[in-house]
């Protein structure tokens, strides 16, 4: 179980004259769901990208526990994406000539593992997912639903301490959206694993603990879910008692 807390000081990212990021101070806990919104150009995906280390800041850092992530090198970075990071992206990111269990396997095998753990680790991650029968398809013979649980699998197959998710409901239908942040968010609060969503969906941020509002590159609203939920509701109640005047 992961029992690091993920913390980021001071991130700037500017591209030409725009800064995506101008000054993010966030701090995530260890087990934590949360979810990071805001409207297009916002710097969402960008904080993202520099939580995981695919991205370096211009200024600012951001921490792992004790490791500086943004004072790692190039192969240090990649290092740790493969040993503390999972990944599930908006499309899968899939690699359309492999099956599904040899795409789950994908994190041990570049971790080392033998191809026998790996294969084996992937069939119980399959399994546990409800898509152990899809094991032999490739990318194109399965629904984009159980294309991003084997997504889902893979980012989870060498359990990682975070699960970063960049809209991974966005190119799927709302029914199949919801299914898979329910497995995407049942799955990471079992092992204990934090969980970062970015999304413009509010639907899809309900599975989250917590809501992380982001505009012009800033923390614009950072609340519990709880309180989100409750401001909703009230706000719903005045609404309806004032057309009930």
């Amino acid at each position: 179980m992961n029992t690091q807390a993920l913390q980021a000081t001071g991130l700037v990212k500017t591209y030409s004259s725009v800064h995506a990021l101008a000054g993010v101070d966030i701090t995530i806990g260890a087990g934590e769901l949360v979810a990071i919104m805001g409207p297009s150009g916002s710097g969402k995906s960008t904080l993202l990208h520099v939580l995981s280390g695919i991205l370096l800041p211009d200024a600012g850092e951001v921490r792992l526990g004790d490791a500086v992530v943004t004072a790692l090198k190039d192969s240090g970075r990649s290092k740790l994406r493969r040993e503390q990071f999972g990944f599930v992206f908006q499309d899968g990111q899939l690699v359309p000539e492999l099956t599904a269990r040899e795409n789950v396997a994908l994190p041990l095998l570049a971790s080392g593992a033998s191809r026998g753990r790996a294969m084996r680790a992937a069939d119980e991650w399959l399994m546990r997912l409800g898509v152990g029968e899809q094991k032999r398809k490739r990318p194109g013979e399965m629904s984009g639903g159980q294309a991003q649980r084997v997504a889902i699998a893979r980012s989870m197959v060498a359990n990682p301490s975070i699960i970063f998710a960049d809209e991974p409901t966005g190119a799927l239908d709302q029914a199949t959206g919801h299914e898979v942040m329910q497995v995407l968010s049942t799955t990471a609060k079992m092992n204990g694993t934090t969980l970062v969503v970015v999304t413009h969906d509010l639907k899809v941020a309900s599975w989250t603990d917590r809501l992380v509002e982001i505009r012009d590159g800033l923390i614009h609203t950072d609340r519990t879910m709880a309180d989100v939920v409750n401001s909703a509701a009230n706000a719903h109640q005045i609404q309806h008692a004032e057309v009930g005047r």
